[in-house]
């Protein structure tokens, strides 16, 4: 059963770091959920301090999530046209990977133009909201993945301290 639960968690690990560059999964919580499925093996002791910390961390980054790119794209002019654009954008990159490692980065803000286009901006003005949605979705998609992969490092320490134990 303990292995069960250690492929679990690391699965959620894993799903955590893809989480944090698609809107569809909360990265930072669901690598959280993965340390809490290992933290519920017996051998692996509970840390209720460490994981209430982590906890409030990832709800932390979950709603600055919501934050960071509306306060780019406001900052740069922009509407929410353009975050929805961004949004369309991201998962036209992720499911069509047409320009490789660079669509990430390209569908994003061709999607937040097109969505300032439409609503109704010139072209000049749609291009710094675009620009102000794509750099917020940049900064948020950053601080996701870097606590979900510190959360990964987490795991990791945690799984080798106690890999006599386990394995």
């Amino acid at each position: 059963m303990d292995i069960f639960l250690i492929i679990v968690a690391t699965l959620f690990m894993v799903l955590g770091i893809i989480g944090s560059f698609l809107p569809i999964l909360p990265g930072p919580l669901t690598s959280w959920l993965g340390l809490l499925i290992f933290h519920l093996i017996d051998v692996i002791p509970m840390n209720w301090t460490f994981l209430i910390i982590t906890l409030v961390i990832a709800l932390a980054i979950w709603l600055l999530d919501y934050i960071i790119p509306a306060m780019g794209t406001k900052k740069f002019g922009g509407s929410k046209a353009g975050m929805i654009g961004t949004t369309i954008g991201l998962l036209i990159a992720i499911f069509f990977p047409i320009l490789g490692v660079f669509g990430i980065v390209i569908w994003p803000f061709v999607g937040a133009y097109v969505g300032e286009l439409i609503n109704k901006s010139d072209s000049k003005r749609a291009l710094k909201a675009a620009f102000g949605s794509f750099l917020g979705f940049l900064t948020s998609a950053f601080i996701k993945f870097i606590v979900a992969v510190i959360y990964l490092g987490l795991f990791i320490v945690k799984l080798w301290d106690n890999s006599d134990l386990l394995f």
